[in-house]
């Protein structure tokens, strides 16, 4: 049940006390584990959870955005077969934009700041992007999108090109669905929500969601990923049996979120953690106060 991420990442694990041949993992995310709960509660089309979450991503790269703990709105939401469409995404994508955009607002009003984002949210294409900027990499990509528009919806993420590089970031092969046709004639009915960051100058994603994959395309992106193995576990077997309800979903960070609407360059100055001592110094150098072992340890 726990998501896999790119395929590579350890969890962290642990053994209770008094069951010392348990073996148990924190979660990177509730990925999988939403999906199944919408299944177990009997959740109905158009009806779905949010989730207070926190986890654990020991292999995660440590630096001024990202963090070894995980702290997120996990959300899932089941729609009809017929709904695994763009416009679904994008309606979906457009209602937790607007709830940024509006808090934003209101938060620059209270104290006195600029606010910066814009009243819409660009959507883009990483398929879009590679034929446009074929010579860039995916961060020069989304750095151009984000600065020409302050918030874009890059669709399409997870996948390989022809010459087997990935297409734009990594994605586990058995939740968002990266390799169904859209209109625009991308693959992908995912993506990324990213702002502009306007201290640290660099494009900064809010949220991934997308719609989830049914059985054909878990399938296909099993054998691509080749990872056909998977299908002995017990949610994939739920879901070729059709026991798991057609969903949609995705993950707000909330300390990224924090992150941006105070305009703080180090994710430490509002989340307590653990941080590159080397890059602790150069916060004190620069007069950034990190919050619990990011500081002085």
């Amino acid at each position: 049940f726990n998501d896999n991420l790119n395929g590579i990442e350890k969890p962290a694990t642990f053994h209770p006390r008094d069951y010392p041949d348990l073996h148990l993992e924190v979660p990177h995310s509730l990925a999988k584990w939403k999906r199944w709960a919408l299944h177990y509660y009997d959740v109905t089309p158009g009806q779905g959870i949010v989730t207070d979450f926190r986890g654990i991503r020991a292999d995660d790269d440590i630096d001024y955005t990202h963090s070894l703990y995980v702290d997120q709105w996990d959300w899932e939401k089941v729609i009809l077969p017929e709904q695994r469409t763009v416009e679904t995404l994008q309606t979906a994508v457009k209602g937790i934009y607007k709830a940024i955009y509006l808090t934003e607002k209101e938060l620059c009003k209270q104290f006195g700041m600029e606010a910066i984002l814009p009243e819409e949210i660009h959507f883009a294409s990483s398929d879009e992007m590679i034929q446009i900027h074929p010579d860039a990499s995916p961060k020069e990509r989304e750095t151009i999108l984000a600065k020409k528009y302050g918030a874009v919806f890059l669709m399409g993420i997870g996948g390989r090109k022809a010459d087997g590089t990935l297409r734009h970031d990594g994605r586990a092969p058995d939740y968002d669905d990266w390799i169904t046709p859209r209109p625009d004639g991308g693959t992908g009915l995912n993506g990324d929500i990213l702002v502009w960051h306007p201290v640290l100058q660099i494009p900064f994603e809010l949220s991934s969601m997308g719609i989830r994959v049914d059985k054909e395309t878990m399938l296909k992106q099993l054998e691509l990923s080749d990872c056909l193995d998977r299908l002995e576990q017990p949610w994939h077997k739920m879901l070729v049996n059709s026991e798991l309800p057609q969903s949609i979903g995705g993950g707000i960070g909330q300390s990224r979120l924090c992150q941006f609407m105070l305009r703080t360059a180090h994710i430490g100055e509002v989340q307590y953690g653990w941080y590159n001592p080397k890059t602790v110094e150069i916060c004190k150098e620069k007069q950034m106060k990190l919050l619990g072992l990011g500081e002085g340890f």
